[in-house]
């Protein structure tokens, strides 16, 4: 293979697409309205999953029976998002977190808000890894991922 330069082609793909939930997340949205967030309970290990789920990933044995969880946990991990890419559902900066719900036994992936991003001095302080959290809901829920608008801390 000879030393050559690679050329690379550029372009912007636009994929519009259309998902079916099926009926366990169109149930789970659907409790979003109502502010609530549900899950369902594993028979064989007695996991709760949020969100929602068919099937435990762990024993692959349906879930049927549905167990509302608390809006507020603790959180596990966190990352500063300030880069823009595809797909994003708000603009940077700001935080996306693995939060360890009341009442559920697998992390659940959101926004953590409530903080001034211009200040990473203060974001140490107040986002931490442990510390606790409560969803703040849009006013007017409509059903999708973003009627919880973030996850704000708690002050003690």
């Amino acid at each position: 293979m000879d030393q050559t330069e690679v050329k690379f082609l550029e372009q912007v793909i636009y994929l519009p697409y259309r998902w079916a939930m099926g009926p366990v997340f169109t149930r789970f949205f659907e409790e979003f309205k109502k502010k609530k967030i549900m899950g369902t309970r594993c028979p064989k290990c007695n996991r709760v999953l949020v969100p929602a789920r068919m099937f435990c990933p762990r024993c692959f044995v349906d879930t049927k029976e549905w167990v509302q969880v608390s809006d507020k946990g603790v959180i596990r991990t966190w990352a500063l998002i300030t880069f823009k890419y595809s797909g994003q559902p708000i603009q940077p900066p700001y935080i996306t977190g693995l939060i360890d719900l009341d009442g559920a036994h697998v992390g659940f992936l959101h926004c953590i808000g409530g903080t001034d991003l211009t200040d990473l001095e203060n974001v140490k302080k107040t986002i931490k890894i442990g510390g606790r959290v409560q969803a703040r809901w849009r006013e007017k829920p409509q059903g999708n991922i973003l009627d919880i608008e973030y996850f704000e801390p708690i002050q003690k």
